[in-house]
């Protein structure tokens, strides 16, 4: 009776175990680990031609060349150039300037430390690329307290033009 119970606890438990290392593999392995601009740049000899996972915000524009697009996408730190078929940026709404948060995107592409097909430059040959966020329109608020300081000071300074004129005359 206790050798019965006590292969079903071990059987349990090995299901378990089972269970979250699946679940553990699933999650881990769905999205591949972005790789930071850093890590490209300061170990561009590693990851030279190798496919890798880089994620940011989509800035400047889309530069359409034929049948292919540049992008720039910057992770807060560097821009990286993104060489891409001129379809997959299809869903980009917003890139990044003054006046707008470019959309997030994950680009997933060969890296090419000194790519020979665009002058010796850095870029990913992008495979793939996802939208994350989208990216929104910045509205700026007018500093009334600034507006107000520059009126005073404005008027300070055509009444010392006044008082010169009448002085001088």
């Amino acid at each position: 009776m206790i050798n019965r119970r006590l292969h079903r606890l071990k059987k349990l438990i090995a299901q378990i175990i089972i269970l979250v290392t699946g679940y553990w593999l699933l999650v881990t392995s769905g999205y591949a680990q972005s790789i930071s601009s850093i890590e490209l740049i300061n170990n561009a000899k590693l990851y030279d031609s190798k496919v890798v996972t880089y994620e940011g915000e989509v800035i400047g524009d889309i530069m359409v060349r034929g049948e292919f697009a540049w992008i720039n996408v910057n992770d807060g730190q560097n821009a990286i150039g993104i060489w891409l078929d001129k379809n997959l940026p299809a869903d980009i709404l917003y890139t990044g300037s003054y006046k707008f948060k470019g959309d997030w995107v994950e680009v997933t592409g060969v890296f090419q430390r000194a790519c020979l097909e665009h002058g010796g430059d850095l870029d990913i040959h992008a495979q793939t690329i996802r939208k994350i966020r989208q990216g929104r329109q910045i509205l700026e608020r007018l500093n009334t307290s600034k507006r107000n300081l520059g009126l005073v000071l404005l008027g300070v300074l055509c009444l010392v033009w006044i008082l010169r004129r009448l002085k001088l005359k």
